[in-house]
C-alpha cells in the first residue's frame, strides 16, 4: 500500500501497519457479514480506505477532539480516520447490530483505543461532539435535523463544529438551503476515476 504514503507521508509505521491491516480484515468479515458489495472489496483500498480519509485533506482534527460517524456501516469512515488520528475520540454508531459487531471485533483486532461503538439509531443518541462523519447517509436537510442536537457549541479545531460528510453527484438542490456550506472536489485531492463524482460537503453548525 504504497499508494498511502504517497498520499501522506507523515503516518507512522504503526499507522501504516494498521492501515494495511485493513484490507485482509475486510475481505475475511464480508466472507461472512455483508459489509461490501463483491464488485467494491475488489477495490476496498480506493472506494473505502482513501474515500475516508479524504477527509483529511479538509481538517486536522486536534487531539482531544470528538468525532461521530453515523451510519459508520462496516467502519467508514470511522475507523481509517481514528488511525489517521490516534488522539482524537471517534464513536461509530449504527443501527445494525452485525455490523457494529464487526467494527468492534475489527477495533480490537487493531488495538484502537480511541474507538467506541453505538448499536443504536442517532434519533435516540444525544452525546455531544465536535464533529459529525458520515458517508451519503441521507439528504442533508434530513441528516442535518437528526444530528444537530449532537454537535457542540464549543470548538476546538480551526474549521467550526459541524458535519463533515462524504457525498457524490449534483448537491445543488439538496444544500441550497445551507448558505455556508464549502465543497470539495475529492478529485483535486486522488487521481482515480471512482473520485471524479465523489465530494467532500462540510457544513458548519448554526445555534
Amino acid at each position: 500500500m504504497n499508494e498511502i504514503e504517497k498520499y501522506f507521508p507523515n503516518l507512522s509505521k504503526e499507522q501504516i501497519e494498521k492501515l494495511n491491516k485493513l484490507i485482509p480484515l475486510y475481505t475475511y468479515w464480508n466472507s461472512k457479514v455483508n459489509l461490501i458489495s463483491r464488485r467494491d472489496i475488489d477495490n476496498l483500498f480506493i472506494n473505502h480506505i482513501l474515500h475516508s480519509l479524504a477527509i483529511v485533506k479538509i481538517i486536522n482534527f486536534e487531539d482531544g477532539s470528538n468525532v461521530l460517524d453515523v451510519g459508520t456501516g462496516g467502519g467508514f469512515p470511522g475507523i481509517p480516520l481514528s488511525i489517521f488520528f490516534p488522539n482524537v475520540n471517534f464513536t461509530l454508531l449504527d443501527s445494525i447490530g452485525k455490523k457494529i459487531k464487526v467494527v468492534e471485533s475489527i477495533s480490537n483486532d487493531l488495538s484502537l483505543k480511541n474507538v467506541r461503538t453505538v448499536n443504536d439509531r442517532v434519533e435516540n443518541h444525544f452525546d455531544k461532539y465536535e464533529f459529525i462523519v458520515s458517508r451519503a447517509v441521507s439528504r442533508m436537510n434530513k441528516f442535518y435535523s437528526m444530528v444537530s442536537k449532537n454537535i457542540n457549541s464549543k470548538s476546538l479545531n480551526k474549521l467550526p463544529n459541524g458535519i463533515v460528510s462524504l457525498k457524490g453527484g449534483d448537491l445543488e438542490n439538496e444544500l441550497k438551503e445551507f448558505k455556508n456550506n464549502q465543497i470539495y472536489e475529492i478529485s483535486e485531492f486522488f487521481s482515480y476515476d471512482f473520485f471524479e463524482t465523489k465530494k467532500i460537503v462540510y457544513i458548519p453548525y448554526s445555534n
